[in-house]
């Protein structure tokens, strides 16, 4: 989450106004009982991925991951997938199931209503305890799907058809996931990955002690984390990564959804394997997951600059560079996964956690009501805000001598001014204080699932208390899988906490949070490595009965009286050079009529020798753009147009093509809707 916009302070008062300033063969389900040892030594699995389209409402709903209360969506440049992979062990009859979906995060809802479905469908088979669901964290995608008013400000509230979208999407991905178990291996690899991320907040990192940052050669995780699935066929099912750096290489005035870097690759190296078509049976599935990117940019050159002319240049060289190395490690994993899969879960009350010394400064501390501070409005660098970082209750001291440290902070909250207690509204806290912790392991790999963005250093640490508990049971990688299966901003370490940049700001339970995980998260890796089992915790609100949606659905759709939905409003040149941008303008209809999902508002066309028309781009390839514009056309406001931006590549093929639209359009007099389309001239490319 970024910047809060200060366009929202005549709503929120004064103070508010500071911050907001079916498949393969099935094959045989494994038994639901085995001894803890029966693994050891078992390199045979059960696997099964999918991936199903998640795309919410292509115009008019704000977009989740900045807060800017003017960045709404008006079209699509690559849709939003869910990407499910399910893992049984015949040998000890576990099951686990990773999603990693094109989300800025995956809120508690989703969670909560994806499980619920699941367990509609096939009974006990998921849980919470072995459903762990994490975002890729792109900053552009439609937002309101949470049931927590602090996340739904900026989208003035929940928007149904978006949360829909998702958690239909997710739940769909995981069961087609599992209707496709097969026999398979897993193979595991991992490597450094240079130059394509660097630290956003290098000064609040320097406070983290001299000898422990003598223990890494970077100030980012630079490590890649590859688990390769190939089919007892020999077929190439999919693969999952994890690398740690934000999805934002699109700013925070981009009005298009898209997957961003990290869909960007996963879509590349899904083409690379023979998995153009989604959702399809014999689709190859690549998800390229995030980790502890709380402090990590792919903005290498500094503030927004990636290194490419624009947005889409800086998102391509990231997933080009993230996409090569994936690569690498999928042609070099040479490790054979063997053991089971297992997990544990728990929800925590974190704003109420007592830390015991060994976790802390050697004192005994306790976590606060969820806050955020004064530096969380300046944003991070590749999201500037208003103001700068660095504001501590000393420093607002300094500059307003009429307050005291106690006047901004509580004592519990240390170092940070407070402007929003999220955790103490009424009747319900704007953020969710009880939150789900899990361990997932595969093998030798453990999952460690947070519902937070975790800094460089934080997540090293953490790694390594789960670590030191699991490594005499056979874990030798351990990776932060997150944000994931809820969200509650960000966490810092001590130290870093005490300089108050955004990450520190947005660090919502106070300075002891870390302290705070790195206790649970050892209790619950120590009950997997022992095979006990786990309290699962205070149950979190069900606050689905208590949303407020204040954005109107579509009334009806309007056009010119000498028209037709799908007609063209400007035409295409009659031809272009490789290299050039072919454009045609339609009128249209609103989008959020009908998501498409599964299906496209666009298609790139080429004209066959036998004269029918073939697709080669659509709007999940990146390949062109849909744009979506409300037009103002007499005697209504309700007209639209759309336009589609091809950028023909420069290897394309000579020849002749065609830009088509689809979309669907609402009468004002029954309310029903109704699909169209419409084609452009044919236009040749040279």
């Amino acid at each position: 989450m970024r910047t809060l916009n200060a366009r929202l302070a005549p709503v929120l008062g004064l103070l508010l106004g500071c911050v907001l300033a079916l498949g393969p063969a099935r094959a045989q389900e494994p038994s639901p009982q085995a001894p803890a040892n029966a693994c050891a030594g078992s390199s045979n699995f059960l696997i099964g991925a999918a991936r199903s389209d998640i795309t919410g409402p292509a115009a008019e709903v704000g977009m989740m991951g900045y807060g800017q209360v003017g960045q709404k969506t008006e079209g699509i440049h690559l849709r939003l997938f869910s990407r499910a992979f399910v893992i049984a062990s015949p040998c000890n009859g576990k099951k686990v199931a990773f999603v990693s979906a094109d989300l800025g995060m995956v809120f508690q809802a989703v969670k909560q209503q994806v499980v619920e479905r699941l367990r509609a469908k096939l009974g006990d088979t998921f849980s919470d305890d072995n459903v762990l669901l994490s975002a890729t964290h792109t900053h552009s995608g439609p937002g309101g799907f949470s049931h927590y008013t602090f996340y739904n400000l900026t989208t003035f509230g929940f928007v149904p058809q978006n949360f829909e979208a998702i958690v239909s999407g997710i739940t769909d991905s995981i069961l087609r996931a599992n209707a496709r178990l097969a026999e398979g291996s897993l193979r595991l690899a991992s490597g450094d990955l240079h130059g394509a991320s660097a630290n956003r907040s290098p000064d609040a990192y320097l406070r983290n002690p001299e000898a422990e940052r003598a223990r890494y050669p970077d100030n980012v995780d630079t490590r890649m984390t590859l688990l390769r699935m190939t089919g007892a066929d020999g077929r190439e099912l999919g693969l999952v990564n994890w690398f740690a750096v934000h999805a934002t290489s699109f700013g925070n005035t981009n009005p298009y959804i898209s997957g961003d870097n990290k869909g960007m690759a996963a879509h590349t190296f899904e083409v690379e394997k023979g998995g153009r078509t989604p959702g399809g049976p014999d689709s190859f599935v690549a998800a390229f997951a995030n980790s502890n990117e709380g402090d990590v940019t792919p903005n290498i050159l500094g503030g927004t600059n990636g290194g490419g002319a624009n947005d889409f240049e800086d998102a391509a060289i990231s997933a080009k560079k993230q996409s090569d190395f994936a690569e690498h490690l999928w042609t070099n994993a040479g490790m054979p996964v063997m053991g089971g899969v297992d997990s544990r879960h728990t929800y925590v009350k974190m704003d109420a956690v007592d830390v015991a010394p060994a976790f802390a400064d050697g004192s005994a501390h306790r976590t606060c009501p969820a806050a955020i501070g004064l530096s969380m409005i300046a944003g991070a660098e590749d999201g500037p805000g208003f103001g700068s970082e660095g504001a501590t209750c000393e420093s607002v001291h300094d500059v307003w001598s009429q307050f005291s440290c106690a006047a901004v902070t509580t004592p519990c909250q240390g170092e940070k001014p407070i402007v929003l207690e999220m955790g103490t509204m009424k009747p319900y806290p704007w953020s969710p204080e009880v939150l789900p912790l899990q361990v997932v392991t595969v093998g030798p790999l453990a999952l460690v699932a947070v519902p937070f963005e975790v800094t460089t250093m934080a997540g090293r640490r953490l790694r390594d208390t789960v670590r030191a508990q699991l490594q005499g049971a056979g874990v030798t990688d351990v990776v932060i899988a997150g944000p994931a299966n809820a969200y509650s901003g960000y966490v810092a370490t001590r130290e870093e906490y005490a300089r108050q940049d955004y990450e520190g700001a947005s660090t919502h339970f106070g300075p002891w949070t870390l302290a705070a995980l790195q206790q649970s998260f050892s209790g619950l890796a120590a009950s997997l490595r022992e095979g006990a089992s786990v309290a699962p915790g205070p149950t979190p609100r069900d606050l689905r009965k208590a949303v407020v949606g204040l954005q109107p659905g579509v009334v009806f759709d309007d056009k010119l009286l000498w028209v037709d939905f799908g007609a063209v409003a400007k035409e295409a040149k009659a031809a272009y050079a490789r290299g050039d941008t072919a454009s045609v303008t339609f009128w249209g209809g609103h989008p959020r009529n009908d998501l498409k999902l599964g299906g496209t508002f666009l298609r790139v066309q080429q004209r066959q020798a036998d004269g029918t028309w073939k697709d080669i781009a659509n709007d999940g390839d990146g390949a062109a753009l849909y744009h979506w514009q409300r037009e103002y056309c007499v005697p209504t406001l309700a007209c639209s147009q759309v336009r589609i931006d091809w950028p023909i590549p420069r290897d394309a093929q000579p020849g002749t093509y065609r830009l088509v639209h689809e979309g669907n359009w609402k009468s004002g007099w029954d309310g029903r809707i109704h699909p169209y389309s419409g084609s452009s001239r044919p236009f040749s490319v040279r």
